[in-house]
């Protein structure tokens, strides 16, 4: 072969090779361009392993996926931890800042954060004080009203207690015991009251035996409960827990003892507040007398058309069905018995 006739063939390949180099930096370029013009979220939650925010969590990527680029940070449970993380996510110029506050204290640090950065701030879940959120014009609340899960965890209590078989000694007393989520959490110190209140408001009388704060975690409030049954045993005729998890440990402790397994002349009456997965199935079997759904789908619903409105320049509320409580500032996504008998 002439070496004129190898020249051509080499050029050949090599605008070849460079047309191929050259449409996949386009495709990397229109595919940057493409993850730009998403709206960036940053997004904290006060920690991962929490069952309700777990829920939120998942419905958000689920929800968002291909709509926005999400920024997922876990609290750990620290407030610390997160102000680092808010701090990054600014330095990040996200677009909208979703929050999960570990310490509502904490609340105007990072509410006068976002203000200087001009960055929307939602917190969801964990409730500032209402001046926090209005010392911002680009700050709002969507939750729950921490009062009607209490509520409705008492009306589900009454229900229980008017069937009959509570009352083991027979002095028309509620003795019960309470396992508190935080020690000033406002979701913990309204379902702590209100549930108890709304009960004695229905003409029953009641005698809490104890009272432990379990931060809502399964393991500490299944030591508690171990401890009030050696402690109190048959003298306890009604468990109230501030969640599920709570719940959740206070039945196994039970079970060990030979309560609730079905058994209706060993029975405490357990009753929490979320309806996870995993109550409801305790519900089902009959270990479990009720709970309230806190609906984190509906949560991630929410704050996805919230914070979407607000990056495209629109009112927070603009085009939804969503209304403002009283304050102005503020969304309610309602509570809802559980009872087993409404799925």
């Amino acid at each position: 072969i002439k070496r004129k006739d190898v020249v051509p063939l080499n050029k050949k390949l090599c605008v070849f090779l460079s047309l191929i180099i050259f449409t996949l930096y386009l495709s990397a370029c229109s595919g940057e361009n493409a993850a730009g013009n998403l709206p960036k979220i940053g997004v904290c939650l006060y920690k991962y392993d929490d069952t309700y925010i777990s829920t939120v969590r998942q419905a958000l990527e689920k929800d968002l996926e291909g709509k926005a680029i999400l920024y997922l940070n876990d609290g750990k449970g620290d407030q610390g931890t997160q102000n680092d993380q808010i701090d990054l996510l600014i330095q990040k110029s996200v677009d909208v800042l979703l929050v999960n506050i570990v310490d509502v204290g904490a609340a105007q640090t990072i509410v006068d954060k976002a203000k200087t950065a001009d960055i929307p701030i939602i917190f969801f879940n964990r409730e500032p004080d209402e001046s926090v959120i209005k010392s911002y014009d680009k700050a709002r609340f969507i939750g729950t009203n921490a009062k009607d899960a209490g509520v409705i965890q008492g009306e589900i209590i009454t229900r229980a207690w008017e069937k009959g078989n509570c009352d083991k000694n027979g002095d028309g007393i509620m003795q019960y015991v309470m396992l508190k989520g935080e020690p000033d959490n406002p979701e913990a110190v309204a379902r702590t009251e209100w549930s108890i209140k709304t009960v004695e408001d229905s003409g029953i009388k009641t005698e809490e035996l104890g009272l432990q704060v379990c931060n809502w975690d399964t393991e500490t409030a299944n030591r508690a409960m171990e401890a009030w049954l050696s402690k109190f045993g048959d003298k306890i005729e009604f468990v109230v827990s501030n969640n599920d998890s709570m719940a959740q440990g206070a039945i196994a402790a039970l079970q060990s003892s030979n309560y609730n397994k079905g058994d209706s002349e060993k029975f405490i009456p357990v009753v929490g507040v979320d309806a996870t997965d995993a109550a409801k199935e305790l519900i089902a079997k009959g270990y479990m007398s009720g709970s309230v759904i806190q609906d984190g789908n509906a949560m991630a619903e929410a704050l996805i058309a919230v914070a979407l409105n607000v990056y495209n320049g629109k009112d927070f509320l603009e085009g939804t069905e969503y209304e403002y409580d009283e304050t102005g500032i503020a969304v309610r996504i309602p509570y809802k018995p559980y009872e087993g008998t409404n799925e």
